[in-house]
């Protein structure tokens, strides 16, 4: 079914949803804003690469976290996924185009300097510019975003990421790290055993888990943001294999299982390691969540 009212489209995977995806959606807010049309933002539900190259691309972040990036920080409320599948990878570039005018209502298209699209990536950005051009619609092709000499790109956000650097990650993201997730029954080891109730989360399947280690993190709840302090790990000291997320709210006392919840990561304080007894393990939770604070207080 059509979409009625006019779209400026943003165009991409936006993993990750960086600066230089940020410039991509400033854009399309301000085309929109002249034109009197809705900003939107038009992606897939897994990276094209892992079925076109059959090899699995570790994402920043899920679907869902991407969608919550761009209303959270972007307010961009009109995001939609169409699923990459057989049919899709094998669009000419032009019907795949045409396909979006038609179903979204296009009138302007926003798109990354490196854009590529339609079957074997034969679309570029400059022959989307000249077909739009040649049917009356508009694009802006937006150049690199660089910081410290570099072009800013997922592959760079994901190696700060997997290295601890979460400072220098959020630098380029323009935002926190996020994950977002459903609360889970734990181990409860936390609350029985540490007396250090946390909230058990965990990473989708296909997405990059940071450097395993403490966190100062803030999470969003319903009613609110909290300091918080979290957990990436296996809990070595209780002889764990299985990654968890674990945190720890400061000042929050109430029931969350089944509540979706988002984490930002902020700063990366230490890397996981085994304790000998869960005393000594206790005791570095009470020094890890006065870093947090110490951290947030700042």
């Amino acid at each position: 079914m059509k979409n009625p009212r006019q779209k400026v489209m943003a165009l991409g995977f936006f993993d990750g949803i960086h600066i230089g995806h940020g410039a991509l959606m400033e854009r399309s807010k301000a085309v929109a804003e002249s034109l009197g049309a809705e900003c939107a933002v038009l992606t897939f539900d897994s990276h094209p690469d892992t079925y076109v190259k059959g090899t699995a691309v570790e994402l920043i972040n899920s679907a869902a976290d991407r969608k919550y990036i761009l209303k959270r920080f972007y307010g961009v409320e009109n995001v939609y996924f169409i699923r990459f599948n057989e049919r899709t990878m094998r669009m000419h570039w032009k019907d795949f185009i045409d396909s979006v005018i038609e179903t979204y209502n296009a009138v302007h298209f926003v798109v990354g300097h490196d854009f590529c699209f339609g079957y074997k990536g034969e679309g570029k950005a400059d022959m989307l510019k000249s077909y739009c051009e040649s049917i009356g619609l508009g694009c802006d092709i937006i150049s690199p975003v660089m910081r410290d000499g570099e072009i800013i790109s997922s592959t760079l956000i994901r190696n700060l990421l997997s290295a601890g650097e979460t400072e220098k990650a959020n630098e380029y993201l323009g935002h926190p790290h996020i994950l977002t997730d459903t609360v889970r029954s734990g181990f409860q080891i936390g609350g029985a055993t540490l007396g250090a109730p946390t909230i058990n989360m965990v990473f989708g399947e296909g997405i990059l888990v940071p450097r395993f280690g403490v966190y100062a993190t803030k999470t969003i709840l319903p009613d609110g943001e909290y300091t918080s302090v979290t957990n990436i790990g296996v809990r070595p000291t209780f002889g764990g294999n299985e990654v968890t997320v674990e945190t720890n709210i400061f000042d929050f006392d109430g029931y969350l299982y089944g509540t979706n919840v988002c984490v930002e990561f902020h700063r990366f304080i230490r890397p996981e390691r085994k304790f000998s007894s869960p005393e000594e393990l206790m005791k570095q939770i009470k020094r890890d969540c006065k870093s947090a604070k110490d951290f947030f207080n700042k």
